[in-house]
């Protein structure tokens, strides 16, 4: 090989080791979308809507979820949880119908969290989620819900009837498999212990923010990795 060819040999080579260098780390084919990977339902909450998502959406996307089995849902935050359930009923059968699964699985964040339960323990969604996610749910209320009179905020306060009868006997019914994240730095949702629910997995994360929970790197590979169990 002339030297002219050599160089430029050696020039295409340093180029491809760059172009690999930036591309972001692939995870294990033990955590990444399969046959047996379920279309993700993500659900946001109070004050939120289908963007709060992106982050995530986007490493399910580079993780090999197609963008059918990623559903950026929004809702009327204001209206009860238990309406909003119906909804996400409706939601979750769409999502069926439009992929051919037979289950879904829903990541929740914040009151997400609650109308998501509502649906599985009274709406007979149990039969059709696998997993369900709750990032910072104020699942036995918050006293940030306190100063706010939207009928799903008030529903977040501790001690409300919604969520007396929400927790009342098993807080994980059915078959789903539960799991809760909680940050010791969340301060929406207070006190800490109001996340996890019996029955769970219940995972401290990092000192995070009450949106940092979004978009956290570790908690997503942590949610990617649950509900692809």
């Amino acid at each position: 090989m002339n030297k002219t060819l050599a160089g430029a040999a050696v020039a295409v080579a340093a180029a491809l080791l760059a172009v690999h260098a930036s591309l972001p780390a692939q995870a294990s084919n033990s955590s990444t979308f399969d046959s047996t990977s379920n279309p993700v339902l993500f659900v946001h909450g109070y004050t939120g809507d289908a963007g709060n998502w992106n982050t995530m959406a986007g490493r399910f996307g580079t993780d090999g979820w197609p963008s059918s089995y990623l559903d950026q849902w929004s809702y009327d935050w204001h209206q009860s949880n238990a309406t909003t359930a119906q909804q996400l009923s409706a939601e979750v059968d769409r999502l069926l119908a439009a992929t051919g699964a037979t289950k879904v699985d829903i990541v929740s964040h914040s009151m997400g969290g609650l109308s998501s339960r509502y649906y599985l323990k009274n709406l007979g969604g149990a039969s059709k989620v696998d997993a369900w996610v709750s990032l910072g749910g104020p699942n036995h209320g918050t006293d940030s819900a306190n100063s706010c009179l939207d009928t799903s905020c008030t529903e977040m306060r501790i001690g409300s009837g919604f969520l007396a009868a929400l927790n009342s006997g098993d807080e994980t019914p059915g078959s789903p498999r539960y799991a809760t994240w909680w940050s010791p730095c969340d301060t929406v949702i207070n006190p800490d212990s109001s996340v996890s629910l019996s029955g769970a997995a219940n995972t401290k994360t990092a000192c995070l923010t009450h949106t940092g929970l979004l978009t956290d790197a570790t908690v997503y590979a942590q949610t990617r990795d649950m509900i692809n169990g």
